[in-house]
């Protein structure tokens, strides 16, 4: 892998001179009292501002402001005029844009595409504080009121949509954001060093349009500039092919991609005008997009849109240990801007007095986006690090109670587990490590993560430390002595584990282990909770009408509901996300897991409101609304033998009064993916 300059050592800009800002100003009055005339950098969010590293503005602002840049904060702007974005007057260097913690379409949209009555990222909790597509709005607006000043978006709804996407609430293929929001430069994933080396170099002088090598960025360019070899993106798989039957072991792959120059070789996919046109093309560029992930191996990618390219440039090389401390222990207050006064602020409340240990997911689940954004490759902070910030939350954060309500990041239990080999980890091409099997080349061990729970916990002053969800189980599974730890120490009476499904239809197109794995965990879970004298439960997550789920499918997964004694509260359909895989196979009813052709076997794709009402009654099958769709259902395929009241019967076959038939029972979660189940206190779900 390529080395990347430690983000900690570069020299500070001029402005350090002014110090450290209690909070990020928002309003020229704080701009005057920390003594500035102007802002070097200003950010634009869709978020409240939240002096807190678990939100992305507040880690962009602070690192930058670390470099020694002023940095001011424009959060939640009214953006049907340009007043508020010049609030702090035009910036010396550039705007950054984004939409905030969430994707703005699924902050406000359901799996149904009903508009979600609240927003968890601002004060109140008040909907609608922001706009559909909130970077193209912003970056619009900001163009209006200053046209000459250079504009970066980021975030998670820029770095999905860096190239043409499938917009589920258009039914279309949109393309790439940094065209819609007229950008000057998109960079995507956590984006610190990108934004680091972006920073200095505008500092310097240099204007951003010359800015075309630093990697995980995208920019629009007129072609392939001389002396860059261009494959085009149909050969890929043809070539993937041939290494795979030439070299079938990691380090005879190792070996064949040694020497072999990457950096000036950039990937043509299929146009903009073409994936629009064709799911098939949709596809086979989603593919190639996935595959062209690991930071030791990517090339650049490029795409026509028109008469442009938008150029895909390498991911960024993750952080490694020493920048990922030195960003998150800023100056952070760990709290909302003064200005938000009492408001509460539904997503602080949650997350407060909670630690991020971790970076990335090499787990690839098709539907999630955390490895498209944050990348497979984990980045760890240091232990010493991790017990600081607790004792800093036991010292600062008001309200404390000596509980800290979660220790982890994307996944809980992914803490310093890599590829035992860097060579290898370079050179591979596998979407994840966990799936269809664990990879014998993964180094498992869970005892890095073991010895920082029980130093967290013996830190004076914190009386628990919780692990609420995240697991994932079919890894832990191979660490009893952590399953022991995380159960007898750790779980607050339930823990939140994602089996998703138990039929192999849907599994193997989430890429998502066998239920088997689930009973092995629970085992353990059962067998370590008995053994410290406690009554705790797992709480199985599932996704409804997830591409390759069969009504026969989710006939299975209530019937393993039902003889588990689980009850679903909430239940959720497949929302498909930008870029994601399952969102490719969704609008193409193709497999981009596996090399993609016309003539490649067709996916189960469960479309249309019936049929996704249907599969979510499935998951409530004790709900009495659902009853009358789902006698009707099962009638219809020819299971009518489990309409009746009988213990092995999913429904009744009287319909009790009052009660009308054909609901979805209750609301939706706001989690986009997420369902919450409830289980019967049974011998089920006891600790045997």
């Amino acid at each position: 892998m390529d080395a990347a300059r430690d983000i900690t050592g570069y020299r500070k800009y001029w402005a350090a001179r002014f110090g450290t800002a209690p909070f990020l100003p928002m309003t020229r009055a704080e701009m005057t009292a920390l003594g500035w005339d102007s802002c070097d950098i200003i950010l634009v969010t869709g978020d409240a501002y939240v002096d807190h590293p678990s939100f992305g503005m507040a880690i962009v602002g602070r690192t930058l402001e670390a470099q020694g840049f002023r940095v001011g904060i424009i959060a939640q702007p009214d953006w049907h005029g340009t007043a508020p974005f010049e609030a702090l007057g035009r910036p010396n260097l550039f705007f950054g844009v984004t939409a905030g913690n969430m994707d703005s379409m699924v902050n406000r949209y359901t799996s149904d595409r009903r508009v979600r009555s609240d927003d968890a990222y601002t004060p109140g909790g008040e909907g609608g504080r922001r706009p559909d597509r909130s970077v193209i709005v912003y970056a619009q607006r900001v163009r209006e009121a200053y046209r000459d000043v250079p504009i970066v978006v980021g975030g998670i709804e820029a770095s999905l949509r860096r190239i043409a996407h499938f917009d589920y609430w258009s039914e279309k293929v949109r393309r790439s954001i940094l065209l819609d929001a007229k950008a000057d430069l998109l960079v995507f994933g956590n984006a610190e060093r990108q934004l680091c080396e972006l920073a200095h170099r505008l500092g310097a002088g240099e204007p951003i349009r010359s800015i075309t090598d630093v990697r995980g960025t995208a920019f629009v360019r007129r072609a392939v500039p001389e002396g860059w070899t261009e494959i085009d993106a149909t050969t890929i798989d043809d070539e993937a092919t041939r290494q795979s039957s030439a070299a079938p072991t990691g380090e005879q792959r190792v070996a064949r991609l040694r020497g072999v120059d990457r950096a000036k070789t950039v990937v043509r996919l299929p146009s903009f005008e073409s994936v629009a046109a064709d799911p098939v093309l949709y596809a086979h560029a989603s593919r190639l997009l996935h595959t062209e992930a690991n930071p030791g191996n990517a090339r650049a990618l490029v795409q026509r849109h028109g008469d442009v390219d938008v150029w895909l440039n390498p991911p960024p090389i993750p952080l490694t240990s020493k920048e990922m401390d030195w960003v998150y222990e800023r100056a952070y207050q760990r709290r909302p801007h003064p200005a938000y006064g009492s408001a509460e602020i539904p997503a602080y409340k949650m997350i407060r007095f909670s630690i991020a240990i971790q970076r990335g997911c090499f787990g690839g689940c098709t539907f999630c986006s955390i490895t498209e954004h944050e990348g497979r490759i984990i980045q760890n902070r240091s232990e010493a690090s991790v017990l600081r910030e607790i004792e800093q939350v036991r010292d600062t954060v008001p309200g404390f109670t000596g509980v800290i309500s979660d220790l982890g990041g994307p996944t809980a239990n992914m803490y310093r587990i890599a590829c035992r080999s860097r060579e290898i980890e370079s050179a591979c091409r596998r979407p994840s490590c966990v799936y269809p099997g664990i990879c014998p080349n993964l180094d498992t061990d869970h005892s890095a993560l073991v010895a920082l729970y029980r130093k967290a916990r013996a830190v004076p002053g914190v009386k628990k430390v919780l692990i609420a969800s995240g697991v994932r189980y079919d890894l832990a599974s191979e660490s009893p002595e952590y399953v022991k730890e995380l159960v007898q120490h750790h779980v607050g009476g339930y823990l939140k584990i994602a089996p998703e499904a138990v039929s192999e239809g849907p599994l193997s197109k989430m890429m998502k282990p066998g239920i088997g794995t689930y009973d092995r965990f629970k085992a353990l879970f059962e067998r370590f909770s008995k053994e410290a004298g406690k009554e705790q439960y797992l709480i199985p997550y599932f996704i409804a009408a997830h591409p390759g789920t069969t009504d026969e499918d989710m006939l299975e997964l209530a019937l393993w509901l039902k003889k588990n004694g689980f009850r679903a509260d909430q239940v959720q359909a497949f929302l498909p996300s930008p870029m994601a895989t399952a969102t490719a196979m969704y609008h193409s009813g193709k497999n981009p897991l596996h090399r993609v052709s016309r003539s490649s076997p067709e996916v189960a794709i469960p479309k249309g409101l019936k049929v996704r009402r249907l599969h979510k009654a499935f998951l409530r099958y004790h709900d009495a609304n659902n009853w009358p769709v789902l006698r009707e259902a099962l009638r219809r395929m020819g299971r009518a033998d489990l309409i009746g009241n009988g213990r092995h019967q999913l429904v009744p076959a009287w319909q009790p009064a009052g009660v009308a038939g054909g609901g979805e029972g209750r609301r939706a979660c706001r989690n986009p993916r997420r369902e919450a189940i409830r289980p019967f206190r049974t011998q089920h779900t006891r600790p045997k």
